[in-house]
């Protein structure tokens, strides 16, 4: 298993198609799968691949969700071996089919999908494929010059967050075990004066799926904050794997794109921790650029500059309600799962965020 694509519901596709063009660097894919109800663009940055669908007539679902909720993640679809045995998987354990398996061509390839209902609005469309990750992958990219391209700032999906309700998270768990074959991995509990949440790392059984859910574990937690301006439970953030995080945060921030901001006061914390795996040098340049830094802190001295090593960082919510954001990430050295220091700095940093909303006293 891995995710094949994720399906965004928006109020206007070409604005969003633009967006991710100009702030994050993504190609349109000149294919087309709309409809005469929605219209539907296909963006993508290595192997990433974002839909981005909005409504045409009232009739569209797309209009049905944003009905019902604010714009976001809507589908979250999951390339298997075998959908015909993943849809029965799903309905022996109680999931709801909404739409069972189907065959069509699309270009070149063959594909087999089938959709089921997750939490909340969300749904997971399983796909079973002949030739391509990506449905319009085909297709290839023209610059504005007539040049083919081949921008891969993001090398894969690192993982994507999904936040119930309080007293869901078990249920959640449970439920992606048992639909998915999910297996459950880290387990945080994040607390600070102001407020807290839990969360549960899943992992797809083959480990190619990252996906952490949270609940609230206050009334003021930034989780139930979502929960309530998002009318129920859904996707917080996804995050875009990089190779070189610093130089593509420079350029993001160059496009204009707005990042959570970190205190320099966070970098002095860090020098205090042991075993920085860090020349100062290069923490200046992660320290202009606002990036986490997290890292094993008692790895032996000698293997200290080649420690595992986590580089993150926060997009604000890009849509006008305070939902869905992105995150970017740079894994060091095989770093596995997420740390604990930057779960809290997040954490913390949302928290200013909410103050300066007057959703947290």
């Amino acid at each position: 298993m891995k995710i094949d694509h994720v399906h965004f519901y928006v109020e206007d596709a070409k604005v969003w198609r633009d967006w991710f063009v100009h702030h994050l660097g993504f190609q349109p894919v000149t294919d087309r799968i709309s409809s005469f109800h929605t219209c539907t663009e296909v963006v993508k940055s290595g192997a990433v691949c974002f839909f981005l669908s909005s409504p045409l007539l009232p009739t569209s679902p797309v209009a049905e969700f944003l009905r019902q909720y604010p714009p976001g993640v809507a589908d979250v679809a999951f390339a298997v071996e075998d959908v015909e045995t993943a849809i029965a998987q799903a309905q022996k354990h109680g999931a709801t089919i909404l739409q069972p398996t189907q065959e069509r061509q699309v270009g070149t390839a063959f594909l087999k999908c089938g959709k089921i209902a997750a939490w909340g609005g969300l749904t997971h469309t399983l796909i079973e494929r002949s030739l391509v990750i990506c449905p319009s992958s085909f297709v290839t990219n023209i610059n504005d010059k007539g040049q083919m391209t081949n921008d891969n700032t993001f090398t894969a999906i690192d993982h994507v967050v999904l936040n119930v309700a309080v007293g869901e998270l078990e249920n959640a768990v449970a439920w992606y075990e048992n639909i998915l074959d999910f297996q459950p991995q880290q387990a945080f509990k994040i607390k600070t004066n102001r407020s807290a949440l839990h969360s549960q790392v899943m992992v797809s059984h083959n480990d190619s799926v990252q996906l952490p859910i949270n609940e609230p574990a206050s009334k003021n937690s930034q989780i139930q904050e979502f929960l309530d301006v998002n009318r129920g439970p859904g996707i917080q953030h996804i995050a875009l794997r990089t190779t070189n995080l610093v130089s593509a945060i420079a350029k993001f921030r160059t496009s204009g794109l707005s990042l959570l901001s970190v205190p320099q006061s966070y970098y002095s914390q860090l020098k205090q921790r042991p075993g920085l795996p860090l020349s100062l040098l290069e923490l200046e340049a992660i320290a202009q650029q606002e990036i986490m830094v997290d890292w094993q802190e008692y790895a032996p001295v000698e293997e200290q500059q080649t420690a595992p090593l986590l580089l993150q960082i926060f997009t604000q919510p890009i849509f006008e309600q305070p939902t869905f954001f992105f995150e970017f990430i740079e894994r060091r050295f095989q770093a596995q799962g997420f740390g604990e220091g930057n779960f809290r700095a997040l954490f913390e940093a949302i928290e200013s965020e909410q103050i300066k909303r007057g959703t947290l006293q």
